[in-house]
């Protein structure tokens, strides 16, 4: 009688420790309205955004060039 005492004890024991054991965790995904401002561009930013780098930097060198012009066109008269 004592060893099945001692064989269902163990028993229990081993069934009881070796079963599954499951964490379940749940994921709330809550949707938050945002606030956001627009802010109007000013036209150089609009021509720039249509413009490409190349017409940029064109641009660049047309005013740089029509400077010098300006200054060679001083120093003469």
């Amino acid at each position: 009688m004592k060893k099945l005492l001692i064989f269902v004890s163990l028993a229990t024991l081993f069934l009881g420790s070796c079963r599954e054991k499951k964490t379940e965790t749940k994921e709330v995904i809550r949707e938050v309205p945002v606030h956001t401002t627009t802010v109007e561009k000013t036209t150089i930013e609009k021509t720039t955004d249509n413009e490409g780098v190349l017409e940029r930097a064109a641009k660049k060198v047309d005013k740089k060039v029509n400077d010098k012009i300006d200054e060679k066109i001083d120093d003469i008269d």
